[in-house]
């Protein structure tokens, strides 16, 4: 893989992990809207990777909490702030690696991965976003959530399996519905991707591990890094963002690229 080719993968992943317009769905765009191959499952991961490591130092002191309950939470323990954090959030991963297990030993995932579907839910979900952006109230915080919103946004993250649907324009869009504040709703968000993105991410390495080489590891690595540069700045640029305006933008460019989608995938 060129060195071009892989710097416009992990600046696409980068860029768009945390914003709610849908990384899968765009790293699936890029070869079917270029002509380019397959970037392949090695730099899925690596890219993601790259995103994971940005998120954590962004939250780092977020992620310290839970990392400081996760003994207390082993010892059946959850009074503690980081261990009724690190419960919660594993609570909010199991939907997603439940289903994510059925689609992908069914075949489903990879059925789903076509223009039309990523045109759909970008539009379709693009408006969902905006109307729980615009009726939701913004009277709760993060510390207050609950058992029920995390079964809640466990099942909304789940939903985002479908490509172009958005985990985190999903996950925000049902912390907005349960009342979150804008910043609030993003940083659950955020903080539920870390889990689910360790959990993925293991078991997709799991059966690279036969296929591992010297230059894949060279392309992962030069991918991760480039990743998490571009995603520690997106998540930056979004998080003050949120201080001043709503998800709207996002939303008008959902549903512009859905719609540019849709004649395509139908024309």
């Amino acid at each position: 893989m060129s060195f071009l080719h892989l710097l416009i993968l992990a600046l696409i992943q980068g860029i768009t992990e945390f914003l709610p317009i849908s990384s899968s769905a765009h790293l699936i765009l890029f070869p079917q809207l270029t002509g380019l191959a397959d970037q392949g499952v090695a730099i899925d991961v690596s890219v993601h990777v790259g995103t994971l490591a940005a998120v954590m130092l962004y939250f780092r002191a977020d992620v310290a909490m839970v990392l400081r309950g996760l003994p207390d939470l082993i010892r059946g323990r959850i009074d503690s702030p980081g261990a009724r954090m690190a419960f919660l959030l594993l609570i909010a991963t199991i939907p997603v690696m439940a289903l994510g297990l059925v689609l992908k030993e069914t075949g489903m995932m990879e059925r789903m991965r076509s223009m039309a579907v990523i045109g759909w839910t970008m539009l379709g979900f693009g408006l969902v976003l905006y109307a729980a952006d615009k009726l939701g109230t913004e009277h709760r915080r993060a510390e207050g959530w609950t058992l029920r919103d995390a079964i809640v946004l466990g099942l909304w993250q789940a939903v985002a399996l479908i490509p172009g649907t958005s985990r985190s324009g999903s996950t925000i869009t049902g912390a907005r519905f349960l009342g979150f504040e804008r910043h609030d709703a993003a940083r659950l968000s955020m903080l539920m991707s870390i889990p689910t993105i360790i959990a993925s991410g293991a078991l997709t390495a799991l059966d690279l591990v036969e296929t591992a080489n010297a230059q894949a590891l060279h392309d992962g690595t030069v991918g991760a890094v480039i990743s998490f540069l571009a995603a520690l700045v997106a998540l930056k640029l979004m998080m003050r963002f949120l201080a001043a305006v709503s998800f709207t933008p996002y939303v008008i460019y959902r549903v512009i690229l859905g719609i540019v989608l849709l004649y395509m995938a139908y024309s």
